[in-house]
């Protein structure tokens, strides 16, 4: 979205030059410490300032740097600010200060602890889409609204803001499923599942899905380490018109894009909220074309939901906001005390949900079932089972290879099938202790993966080897860290050794 430009002040012109500097989404320009531009502009470090080059323009945050690394005249841009600008090798770049930003004002009442009308929000939503926050004003955003300071009103204005901030899918059906876990379940990845079975029975189930925020992987992480997940549009509709389903990221077809900003500022500050999840989740359902929508909601001590108050309130939250954007809403709750399955991290999980579907002896049994459970539910809300009947079709597509068979389609269509491989390095970690396993704390061991190098590295994470209730003797295996590297190896490691109480052994 071109960013407007007041036409009665000046435009310095300079050469642009690719610096190879990432910094992530953030558009960032780097200038020469005495450049002429500074000193006449009155430009600072962190200042916002407007870039054009010829009939592309963005709004970046400007950083100093000392001589040497810039000759005079040039311009530095980071790797995301010269994608955006794509410049050729005749190309000037002119840089000024940009018109205000008059949602920031929306931004302040927020901060101040005020509340947000629906016109508000969605300038804010429309700014933020169109790359004029910097990840200052991103990250005051998140927090603003983090916690419950987003009232059922404002999770509503949200979620419609978003919703129509980019592309909606029409898919011509009247029934068209999908489902959604709130997360703080390590290694919950039924999703792939679930797509199989349904879509092999007859639904429509475009799945669309986000990569890891505060977690060790996403279902697109997961699915990334066996298909392409970053289709465009026409694959994606391809797929689903000759499969009934696809296995997507969401980010990839401009689905609620404001979500994909906001998730990876949510990531940098480690905040999950429930209202803004509320508004994830559901712009990113409506966007995606569905009607019918069943929210997984696990409930344990150290789940992300650890109340049935809590539990209640969430459940709330989505069905009201799902009814006033049309969506119909199914919560179930399910069991959070413990991790599902047993890989923590992408490829780990998808090897556990591989083993599901081809029917293999030793397969997650708490995954299958737990898969199972939902699927049915989806069955029976798409019309394709009566109510019960919905349990017996799922076992039967997946006892029957229906649904693997489905899959491995489904990844065909999306660019191919590739085995998920393990890392190069691992540690075994075994009980001093003799007893039985009493608690399972699904944070810790979700730390322990991120920082063995889930999900920036897929193959990296944790295998967690018991279940609550097992009887454990001296010298049992507990947990294999995987790692990339040995010094990620090491930092899990030393994680591990500080916090043996992530599985209390009594």
């Amino acid at each position: 979205m071109a960013v407007s430009v007041a036409s009665d002040e000046p435009a310095f012109r300079l050469k642009p030059v690719r610096l190879g500097i990432d910094t992530h989404q953030e558009l960032v320009v780097y200038l020469r410490r005495n450049s002429h531009v500074c000193r006449s502009e009155g430009f600072t470090s962190s200042t916002r300032v407007l870039i054009r080059i010829n009939d592309k323009s963005i709004l970046a945050t400007l950083s100093i740097v000392n001589d040497g690394l810039l000759k005079p005249g040039e311009m530095g841009l980071s790797e995301s600010a010269w994608q955006r600008l794509q410049p050729d090798a005749n190309s000037e770049a002119h840089i000024r200060h940009p018109d205000p930003v008059l949602s920031l004002s929306h931004l302040r009442h927020k901060v101040y602890g005020h509340r947000l009308n629906q016109e508000q929000t969605q300038q804010i939503i429309n700014d933020i889409v169109a790359g004029r926050y910097s990840d200052v004003h991103l990250s005051s955003f998140v927090t603003a609204c983090a916690g419950d300071n987003l009232n059922q009103d404002e999770i509503i204005a949200l979620t419609q803001a978003m919703l129509r901030s980019g592309r909606q899918l029409d898919w011509g059906q009247p029934k068209v499923v999908d489902k959604h876990c709130v997360g703080g379940l390590a290694g919950n990845r039924t999703t792939p599942i679930v797509v199989a079975i349904v879509t092999a029975c007859g639904a429509v189930m475009p799945k669309t899905s986000s990569r890891a925020i505060t977690s060790p992987a996403g279902t697109a992480d997961t699915m990334a380490t066996m298909t392409p997940v970053d289709l465009d549009l026409e694959t994606l509709q391809k797929v689903v018109h000759d499969h009934g389903g696809c296995l997507a990221w969401g980010g990839s077809v401009n689905l609620s894009p404001a979500d994909d900003i906001l998730i990876r500022i949510e990531r940098m500050l480690d905040l999950d909220s429930e209202g803004q999840m509320v508004a994830s989740v559901l712009s990113k359902k409506a966007a995606a074309g569905s009607s019918h929508v069943l929210i997984d909601i696990p409930v344990g001590p150290t789940a992300k939901v650890r109340s049935d108050e809590a539990a209640d309130l969430l459940s709330t939250h989505l069905i009201t906001t799902g009814k006033a954007l049309g969506l119909d809403i199914q919560v179930i709750r399910t069991d959070g005390t413990q991790p599902v399955g047993r890989g923590i991290g992408p490829a780990l999980e998808a090897r556990d949900l591989l083993a599901v579907m081809r029917n293999e002896p030793d397969a997650p049994r708490d995954l299958r079932e737990r898969a199972l459970t939902l699927a049915a539910q989806l069955l029976e809300m798409a019309g394709l089972a009566k109510h019960g009947q919905g349990p017996k079709l799922a076992r039967e597509t997946l006892d029957s290879g229906q649904a693997l068979k489905q899959f491995m389609a489904i990844c065909k269509a999306q660019g191919g099938f590739t085995e998920p491989t393990l890392a190069p390095y691992q540690y075994n970690w075994q009980s001093k202790h003799q007893g039985r396993v009493t608690s399972i704390d699904n944070r810790l061991l979700s730390q322990l993966a991120k920082l063995a190098g889930a999900p920036e590295d897929p193959a990296a994470g944790v295998t967690l080897n018991v279940k609550l209730q097992d009887e454990i003797q001296p010298g049992q295996l507990l947990i294999t860290l995987h790692a990339d590297s040995p010094g990620e190896l090491q930092y899990a490691v030393e994680f591990l050794e500080a916090h043996p109480e992530m599985i209390g052994i009594t």
